[in-house]
């Protein structure tokens, strides 16, 4: 039998309660059917756009602004097919020497879908001292295209690497310069200096770049009026997921029967659509949300609260996958244990049916890797061991559990995703092992000091200074910050190499990612909400944008 919980000292995280309360619980709106049908007519609107004077090469230019201004806008999910035939076309006229003037956003767009343009174009701006032209600084908006060029670099791609230094000491300095930038302009700077275009999520960039495309004279109202009435149908159908979530949730009653956890799934919720907000995606989100808030719950159990003997019991009723397991658990992990095993349960007839079993088998089977690692840690820190870097990458990069979500991510996406891409991710490939990188290290980067007080595993931190006999701390943060530099350049170039599994796979594997960029950039803004994640939740699921 295990001990009586009154009896057991367990080392509480204290995690404040949810904000939201039961404001998302009821939703039942529908959109008009004339907002749906003008949306369609702005789209071929849009779509003609895309696909006039592809043959007329002064027209290029103007082209690659469009597609531009579609992405940044959150609406180019509607013209991928449109958007890829531009891009392709123009990658086969101009191949790596685009010659249209600036090279910056053609850089940026070409790289970012999938064609392999070569950075030596950027030579072309440096000086006969080999540093980058003076006179860029005179342009601040060619600085700043420059500067989000570079995000897309890879490894070994020096020119960017200079061009990204030159371009953020310039950017900072115009930003505080009242006589060569206005108001308006300085946020801009500052604001792609804190995220750059890269790493920002479809939807908060949207919510950015529709207020500012608005003020430009030459604006492009079907454009403008396109992404507000789209971001505001999207906006309907997440209101309605969140609804049946919160009922889902609301069933569990967290904070009655599991008051140690992070009562976050509003947030989860937002994190899923970092993912993928996209409308078709609905019902893979939904079981997204549900994996990971049991992921949350696992987590916080191996973490903050399950002793080592409970988590043992709960880790080998896992492996068995049954019901028959529940008496040998203790109470408060029945539920735990049921809920998680529901969750694939209630899936089982329909992915039957529609000949895609298979799917919730390889993620089941990712969730028990996941407590495995779990576990692997929970005995790391019941022995007070302290693993070295390479041990501690081979387990922490699969306890985060991003092998797990990416995986969750492509069960029930139609039929684009065939098992080639289950056993792709299966085999734990350098873009997905470079994505739970970036999440693992700036989780225990934000998270090391509250968590070493309550006596946590030992994180990436840890492993670093002892292995490399290290006393100055802010070092290690710092040698860490630049791994996760180096995981962008790797996800970077898996998206321009890897053509084993469809293009959409890649970049919800980057979007997970971008998640991590947003939230733990300086704090764990997940377990500590603060106002920053508070506004972009409301912005994103309650306030409409005003048409």
């Amino acid at each position: 039998m295990s001990p009586k919980q009154d009896e057991v000292i367990r080392p509480l995280a204290n995690f404040h309660p949810s904000l939201w309360g039961d404001q998302f619980l009821i939703y039942d709106e529908e959109v008009q059917p004339e907002v749906v049908q003008i949306i369609e007519s702005l789209k071929e609107e849009v779509r003609k756009e895309l696909l006039i004077d592809l043959d007329d090469p002064t027209k290029h230019t103007d082209l690659l602004k469009l597609v531009d201004v579609i992405q940044r806008l959150g609406i180019a999910y509607h013209f991928e097919m449109e958007i890829y035939q531009a891009l392709m076309h123009i990658y086969n006229v101009y191949g790596d020497r685009w010659n249209r003037g600036s090279p910056f956003i053609w850089f940026r767009l070409l790289r970012g879908q999938g064609f392999y343009v070569s950075s030596d174009i950027f030579n072309d701006f440096k000086d006969e001292t080999g540093s980058f032209k003076e006179s860029l600084t005179h342009d601040v908006e060619s600085l700043l295209e420059l500067y989000e060029a570079t995000y897309m670099s890879v490894q070994g791609e020096a020119v960017l690497d200079d061009a990204r230094a030159f371009t953020k000491a310039h950017l900072e300095k115009i930003a505080k310069d009242p006589i060569q930038c206005n108001s308006s302009l300085s946020r801009r700077i500052l604001e792609a200096l804190e995220q750059p275009i890269h790493r920002r999520l479809p939807r908060m960039n949207a919510l950015r770049y529709v207020p500012f495309y608005e003020q430009q004279v030459s604006h492009n109202n079907s454009l403008l009026r396109l992404a507000k009435l789209d971001f505001n149908r999207v906006q309907s159908m997440h209101k309605k997921e969140l609804s049946q979530l919160s009922k889902w949730w609301k069933g569990f009653d967290a904070p009655k029967n599991l008051p140690y956890m992070r009562d976050r799934l509003v947030e989860g919720y937002f994190w899923a659509t970092g993912v993928f907000f996209e409308p078709q995606y609905s019902n893979s989100r939904i079981f997204w949300v549900k994996s990971f808030m049991m992921a949350a719950v696992l987590d916080d159990t191996y973490d903050s609260y399950g002793t080592f003997e409970e988590l043992d019991i709960f880790t080998k009723a896992v492996e068995r996958w049954s019901m028959t397991c529940m008496d040998t658990l203790p109470d408060y992990m029945k539920m735990i244990y049921k809920a998680l095993l529901d969750i694939y349960d209630e899936l089982e007839e329909t992915m039957e049916k529609e000949g895609k079993a298979y799917q919730l088998n390889y993620a089941k089977e990712t969730m028990k890797e996941f407590i495995r690692y779990q576990m692997m840690e929970a005995k790391w820190k019941n022995d007070g061991y302290i693993p070295t870097v390479e041990e501690h990458k081979s387990v922490a990069f699969l306890s985060c559990g991003y092998k797990m979500l990416v995986t969750a991510a492509l069960v029930r996406t139609g039929d684009i995703i065939t098992e080639e891409s289950f056993k792709w991710i299966d085999t734990f490939p350098p873009v997905v092992k470079a994505s739970s990188a970036v999440c693992r290290i700036m989780d225990d980067i934000v998270g090391h000091k509250e968590e070493q007080q309550r006596g946590h595993v030992a994180s990436s931190v840890e492993s670093h200074m002892k292995q490399h006999d290290l006393t100055n701390v802010e070092k290690v943060y710092d040698f860490l910050n630049q791994q996760v530099e180096d995981g962008w350049k790797e996800m970077n170039l898996e998206s321009l190499i890897c053509k084993d599994v469809p293009t959409p796979v890649i970049t919800w594997v980057i979007n997970h990612a971008r998640v991590m960029d947003l939230l733990y950039k300086y704090d764990d803004t997940f377990t500590r909400v603060g106002e920053e994640l508070k506004d972009n939740i409301k912005q994103c699921f309650i306030h409409a944008m005003s048409v």
